[in-house]
């Protein structure tokens, strides 16, 4: 796993421009229902937010298509709750780890709304919530709001957490 974050912040590094395009495509694995089981890219999007601060690339386009990966995964995972309903636990990888979904409905079923912005910042819960909120058929238009006011703010705070610690490990290194 650690490799795979450091090749990926050497690609970043090296090719500036696809750092939006890579961030983008991260975060859409990380917010997508299956496939945030599998490839868990929280990591890799703190050190590319490392690289903001210390290799001059530009943070708003990078935030923003970060938010907007998010936002895009949460969307097709509410999409096949909404079409798939009660098959979405026979469906693998949920199938072998019934308790995340579980997770997920009890969450939407007591916080409602609010459960899409709080989800997004907890682990198995950030590709449970959507799946949970389209299977009891949330309300489109509030799932939406909540769906990307949370992904921005989720996209900023690993990015500029990353660029905190670059930064630091950066004035660690002149002092040391």
């Amino acid at each position: 796993m650690e490799d795979y974050v450091r090749a990926l912040a050497d690609f970043v590094r090296d090719n500036q421009a696809w750092a939006a395009p890579v961030v983008l495509v991260l975060a859409f694995c990380e917010s997508l229902a299956f496939v945030s089981l599998l490839v868990p890219a929280w990591g890799a999007l703190v050190a590319i937010g490392a690289l903001v601060g210390v290799s001059g690339i530009s943070f708003w386009p990078v935030w923003l298509a970060g938010g907007i990966g998010a936002a895009l995964g949460d969307w097709v995972s509410y999409w096949i709750g909404f079409k798939y309903k009660e098959h979405v636990a026979e469906m693998w990888p949920l199938s072998r780890y019934p308790g995340i979904l579980l997770r997920g409905e009890e969450f939407v079923k007591k916080w409602g709304v609010p459960s899409i912005f709080i989800g997004r910042f907890f682990g198995p819960l950030r590709a449970s919530v959507p799946l949970a909120a389209g299977i009891f058929e949330m309300a489109y238009w509030p799932f939406q709001i909540a769906n990307f006011v949370s992904a921005l703010v989720w996209s900023a705070a690993l990015l500029l957490i990353g660029d905190v610690m670059g930064k630091l490990a950066e004035w660690l290194w002149r002092v040391a």
